[in-house]
């Protein structure tokens, strides 16, 4: 089975080969073709997206000194004749002009160290509270991955997967920004959830103020108040009223569930279990669940739901386990 991040990191290489690439004129059909073609390989078209975000950034990154002593020391690599050598078909004129040189060092620095740096996770099941340079207290849920980058004149989250709490420090000078697939929240002091979904991400404000926008449409963009939710994924997103304490039980290790549909309760749990439940389809899969339980204590709710809906609970083979109307059985 390939390595999904391996894959991430080589689209970003390659991406950032491509931005260098297209920066020299002039640009020959043949190589829009190209690049044109490789866009269309998944994942590939989104890592140049990241690549042109970071090089618009490098403004606020130039004062930074990882970022000066990373671009110092592949120029200095580049120029040494390392043993590392990017195909020159990406690269006509490197040897040539030192400017296409420190545009490649700067690229390639990004995409190599950003990666690395400020990274934070969860496993399966599990939650950590991140303490911030700034103050900002992060608290992220089951499965759930963050990168943190803070420059001169904004803090940035990069929400790659799962759920996180923000609980953000004042500075009105470094604008806080999370960015989750294709919606990007704005805030300055205040407290938020942001939910990473397949499509667009769920955003759930518990005080102050946040700006919520699509990146790729940004006339669809929204101003929450406290108490309010907005799903970005759909064709007319709006925000809604919400009860917040509920929403975010899961930063007090539970999960609360008012006529919840069973199928949607189970998807639920299933996000802190390694060993996930099954739900057999049928009816029973709407009927209303109500209850709060713990996150990861699968046999609780297991037990509940099948003394409540009169399910038969059936142990798989993969550690899993199967509900089915009793009358249907196995």
């Amino acid at each position: 089975m390939s390595d999904p991040q391996s894959a991430t990191g080589v689209a970003d290489r390659e991406a950032a080969e491509w931005h260098v690439r297209l920066g020299e004129r002039p640009v020959s059909a043949d190589t829009l073709h190209a690049f044109k073609t490789w866009r269309e390989t998944a994942g590939n078209a989104e890592a140049y997206h990241r690549v042109e975000r970071l090089w618009r950034s490098t403004g606020s990154l130039s004062s930074d000194g990882d970022i000066q002593n990373l671009t110092q020391a592949t120029l200095r690599t580049s120029r040494s004749g390392t043993k590392r050598a990017w195909p020159r078909r990406f690269f006509p004129a490197v040897a040539v002009l030192v400017p296409v040189a420190a545009v490649a060092a700067v690229a390639l620095a990004l995409v190599l160290w950003l990666p690395s740096r400020g990274l934070y996770e969860t496993e399966i099941g599990g939650q950590r509270v991140v303490a911030l340079d700034d103050g900002t207290q992060v608290r992220l849920d089951t499965d759930t991955r963050i990168r943190v980058r803070f420059a001169s004149g904004e803090r940035r989250i990069v929400l790659e997967q799962g759920q996180a709490l923000f609980t953000v420090a004042h500075d009105a000078a470094r604008p806080f920004r999370v960015e989750a697939g294709g919606t990007e929240v704005t805030a300055l002091g205040t407290v938020f959830d942001v939910r990473r979904e397949s499509t667009g991400a769920r955003v759930t404000l518990v005080e102050g103020s946040v700006a919520v926008t699509d990146v790729q449409a940004e006339t669809r963009n929204w101003r929450l108040a406290a108490g309010q939710q907005v799903h970005t994924a759909g064709r007319d997103p709006a925000p809604v009223a919400v009860d917040a304490i509920l929403e975010t039980s899961w930063t007090q290790g539970h999960l609360v569930f008012k006529g919840t549909p069973l199928r949607e309760a189970v998807a639920e749990v299933n996000r802190y279990l390694p060993d996930k439940i099954v739900l057999a389809a049928g009816p029973e899969s709407e009927v209303a669940v109500n209850g709060t339980f713990a996150t990861g204590d699968r046999d609780a709710f297991v037990a509940a739901v099948s003394d409540l809906f009169d399910l038969s609970a059936q142990p798989q083979a993969d550690g899993g386990v199967r509900l089915t109307a009793r009358s249907v059985g196995g």
